[in-house]
């Protein structure tokens, strides 16, 4: 017997996609991830055009979970886990509008949730340098930067798992 899962989405910018990925794969709940690209003026941008930081676009993450098995909060603190969000023109040697943190929320509650953990942060004395924006058209990345790391068995470089949040 088949039960319909009611579904919800995150997407989230964190610096070289195939790395975010990775985290996000491993996280209980999710149920599928795609990587690809938000926040510019272009439809269908290609990863070259990307590349050039003129579309005004970011390597971003879709993130389609369970929310009866993980919470928006649990994959916004994973997030900010795993990326330095405070660097603010990209993630370690990957330096570029198109690397740079951002949490696109999908409606108020997620705006909310993605506010007050960035202000649990920043009562640490951490700089947070993501920006919040109201969700813009996603679109995928080619299919040779879906599961890259999967593909070729490599591992992130630009994305460290770093504990910040209590729980």
């Amino acid at each position: 017997m088949k039960t319909n899962i009611k579904t919800e989405k995150a997407i989230f910018a964190s610096g070289c996609f195939w790395g975010t990925q990775h985290h996000f794969d491993k996280h209980e709940g999710v149920i599928s991830t795609l990587v690809g690209y938000t926040g510019g003026t272009s439809e269908n941008p290609t990863y070259e055009e990307v590349s050039t930081d003129s579309t005004g676009h970011r390597e971003a993450i879709e993130i389609v979970f369970d929310p009866t098995r993980t919470s928006y909060e649990s994959l916004t603190k994973l997030f900010f886990e795993t990326h330095n969000f405070s660097q603010p023109n990209g993630q370690g040697p990957d330096i570029g509008e198109r690397y740079t943190s951002a949490v696109y929320y999908m409606n108020e509650k997620q705006k909310e949730i993605a506010e007050k953990l960035v202000t649990e942060l920043e009562s640490k004395n951490l700089t947070v340098t993501t920006k919040i924006l109201a969700t813009l058209p996603f679109y995928p990345a080619e299919e040779h930067h879906q599961k890259y790391y999967e593909k070729t068995g490599g591992a992130p470089y630009c994305h460290v798992y770093i504990k910040r949040f209590n729980d």
